[in-house]
């Protein structure tokens, strides 16, 4: 069957603008980092891909090491946009990124300038375009020169492989010196990917007031401590769950009793909210305009919709923050 987005997708969805850019991000975006690659069931991806959208979600994030294996993620993006997306190209926002190990050798790893553009091109190959919209380092190169990787990114926006750049997981005072390399070499950076969410808030530790004070925006990802603030765990551990398989991302050691305390309280204060658990985590998340996007993963359309329905009251009291942090700190 033909797909035919949905005519009303951009009513349903809030747009914030990404630092003092000129481009805006939908609140909720879109992760390709699991439930995309050869493991998972083959229309899967194209089931969530096409429900974002229809929902609003114009922004994909993907790596050139999503799958499994590295690279497979940027297949089926590239095949999902040649087959159904591709009269909408200049309405969606693709992002990747490079920084973890991708191919063997030295030059496939990390920071140097060899690696990211080599890298961005194969990643175009695979997603079969010309450029994407945002480019990421995925993570900081200790041994290579911050300024080499900086100039890196500056020269694939050069090039027309890549509209904006950005970085990911980089602590705010490295986050500082490359914001600044990349002002002097005129390529500013558009945003920030720190992981952040009810259970990892090191990003207010300095990390927002920088990029506030810089105009970058910022992309909250893992806003559901991987799965951790749903209802999926408030009985313990199901058999299906990420934590009872082989991820390295969460293990059953992460679901501690002390964390299930917590997050059984932060449900019943979703429940009195009107919402679901993990609606209420991402609209904490929200709650600081210095957030632009939260990036959610999902294995079911049901989970995007969820998440968009937050947006209908994503606000809080002075009573239930203080609530909030009261249970986050016991």
């Amino acid at each position: 069957m033909v797909y035919q987005a949905d005519p009303a997708r951009y009513q349903q969805m809030e747009y914030r603008r990404c630092g003092h850019s000129g481009l805006k991000l939908p609140a909720i975006s879109l992760g390709l980092w699991h439930n995309f690659g050869d493991t998972s069931a083959p229309d899967t991806g194209r089931q969530l891909v096409r429900r974002a959208f229809d929902l609003g979600i114009t922004h994909f994030d993907l790596a050139n090491n999503y799958g499994p294996p590295p690279g497979a993620a940027e297949h089926l993006y590239g095949r999902l946009l040649r087959e159904d997306l591709h009269p909408w190209r200049d309405e969606l926002i693709i992002s990747s990124k490079a920084g973890y190990t991708m191919w063997e050798g030295p030059y496939g790893d990390w920071g140097s300038r060899k690696y990211l553009i080599a890298s961005l091109d194969q990643s175009l190959k695979r997603l079969g375009l010309e450029y994407v919209d945002i480019f990421y380092h995925h993570r900081p190169d200790p041994d290579t020169p911050l300024q080499e990787t900086m100039a890196a990114l500056d020269h694939v926006v050069r090039q027309g492989k890549a509209l904006y750049v950005g970085l990911s997981n980089y602590p705010a005072a490295l986050a500082d010196r490359a914001t600044e390399i990349l002002n002097q070499l005129g390529t500013p950076c558009l945003i920030h990917q720190p992981k952040y969410s009810m259970f990892e808030r090191q990003p207010e530790q300095g990390l927002l007031e920088l990029l506030a004070q810089k105009g970058v925006g910022s992309i909250a990802f893992s806003p559901l401590a991987g799965g951790q603030l749903t209802d999926r765990y408030l009985n313990g551990i199901p058999a299906d769950s990420r934590a009872a398989s082989a991820s390295r991302f969460l293990n059953p050691e992460q679901i501690t009793a002390e964390k299930l305390v917590k997050v059984r309280h932060l449900n019943a204060l979703a429940q009195r909210r009107g919402q679901k658990l993990s609606q209420m985590a991402l609209a904490w998340v929200m709650r600081d305009d210095r957030v632009t996007s939260v990036l959610i993963g999902a294995s079911k359309t049901s989970q995007l919709d969820d998440a968009v329905g937050m947006l209908a009251n994503r606000q809080f009291s002075a009573e239930e923050r203080a609530a909030i942090e009261a249970i986050l700190a016991d």
